[in-house]
């Protein structure tokens, strides 16, 4: 099988320029290893099932033994064996070198496991599903990179090959590599399907070694499904479950689960953005709810390309989901961080796109054609307040929205008379 080109590719080989190894972490499944081996000399897997004892035994009593080898040495799934980590820093130290070692890691490690953070010496990055441009459903005829960088760059007449059942289908099998290579549509959509029966009923447990109940894992990740995209608070989703499952569940134990679910890259929630445009009382500042692909959370309800073609406003926040998926990936080289603006008057944007250098854009995400003029009115209304804070708080002013951006569903690109961008998310890449 040919290798599909990531947008993780250069991101990783820079930082192997810089640094003497390169964490590549992210939920499993999603690629890590084959992209790592792209540039990795030699390969240690430490989940090698004829090996795995005899390495278990090796990093215990040994573990620099296990770093031999060509350069860079790629350690697969190296959480099997913390302390791996602070060998790996060792010897970075020791020989003063860049790209030795490139880690990879499907859970997050409890730092108590680890006696040095690796601060200069081992660099960290993560690895998202694939976006639509990654598996090839995107043209690409839209390139976030030159939105930001060529001023004179037009997206007018980019036009996506995905309708809208397509992206519902998409949505459904997910961003997962495996998933490409299946026979049939039907056997496209078990990738994702399989991959929350093994979260639910092996992973769950194995992620800290505490043993937590399969039923309880399921209602969760289908209480956080049932509220993808929403400002749902943890306490509300809990009682919600209590309520319609008849099932007792202590907040605890509620809060238990959903922190494992975020040790294994599953739950990404995202943060809100906060700009004094409106009183503190004003501006939501709860966790936006996520998942790193939104396939997880059509797995999780259980629904079906048919039945969402149906429930398009169910489909709608999924949408939302696959588009941070996506715009996740294809910022990463640009030092992208997603956030949301929402206010207690409706105004909002679903996502804010941050970069490194300070500038940002301004994001809704509308499925269908109808309600794009909705997005473009609540993007113009934030930069008319920003507007108006700065002239009257003009020594704290707020840098204004360097894009603004509507993402649908729709098949062409173009720009409005008030300068937003609407491009379907079928046209875009890195």
């Amino acid at each position: 099988m040919d290798y599909l080109e990531r947008a993780a590719d250069v991101m990783l080989s820079d930082r192997l320029d810089a640094f003497g190894a390169v964490l590549l972490e992210g939920p499993k499944w999603c690629g890590k290893t084959t992209t790592a081996s792209q540039q990795a000399k030699s390969i240690i897997k430490m989940q090698d099932t004829d090996n795995a004892a005899e390495y278990l035994a090796t990093a215990a009593t040994k573990p620099s033994l296990l770093l031999r080898g060509e350069n860079p040495r790629l350690i697969d799934e190296w959480q099997d064996a913390p302390n791996l980590w602070d060998a790996v820093r060792d010897t970075v130290d020791n020989r003063s070198d860049v790209g030795l070692y490139i880690l990879t890691g499907s859970t997050v490690v409890d730092k108590k496991k680890i006696k040095h953070s690796g601060n200069g010496r081992i660099a960290k990055m993560k690895m998202y599903p694939m976006s639509l441009w990654e598996s090839k459903e995107s043209s690409g005829e839209v390139s976030l990179r030159e939105i930001f960088y060529n001023p004179d760059y037009s997206i007018d007449g980019a036009r996506s090959p995905l309708s809208v059942e397509d992206l519902i289908f998409l949505a459904c099998r997910g961003g997962w590599p495996a998933s490409l290579y299946a026979r049939t549509s039907k056997a496209k959509l078990l990738t994702a399907t399989e991959y929350v029966n093994t979260l639910c009923t092996d992973d769950i447990s194995r992620v800290d070694g505490v043993q937590r109940d399969e039923r309880t894992a399921r209602m969760i990740l289908r209480a956080w499904a049932r509220n993808i995209a929403t400002l749902a608070k943890k306490s509300t989703m809990r009682a919600d479950l209590v309520a319609s499952e008849e099932y007792d569940l202590s907040m605890d134990t509620f809060d238990d689960y959903v922190g494992a679910f975020i040790k294994l890259f599953v739950i990404d929630d995202l943060e809100a953005w906060c700009p004094p445009i409106r009183s503190k009382s004003a501006i939501r500042s709860g966790l936006k709810r996520e998942f790193t692909d939104p396939s997880i959370a059509v797995a999780a309800l259980g629904a079906t390309p048919e039945s969402l073609q149906t429930q398009l406003k169910t489909f709608g926040f999924i949408f939302e989901n696959m588009c941070a998926r996506d715009l996740r990936a294809y910022s990463q080289n640009l030092g992208g961080k997603l956030s949301y603006y929402h206010d207690r008057y409706g105004l909002e944007s679903d996502l804010v796109l941050h970069l490194g250098d300070g500038r940002y854009a301004l994001v809704e995400c509308k499925l269908g054609s109808q309600e794009i003029e909705e997005g473009a009115a609540h993007l113009t209304e934030i930069v008319r307040l920003i507007r108006e804070h700065n002239l009257t708080e003009k020594q704290v002013p707020i840098r204004e929205p360097d894009h603004l951006i509507v993402l649908t569903g729709g098949t062409m690109a173009y720009t409005r008379q008030d300068g937003v961008k609407i491009i379907p998310l079928g046209c875009l890449k890195w």
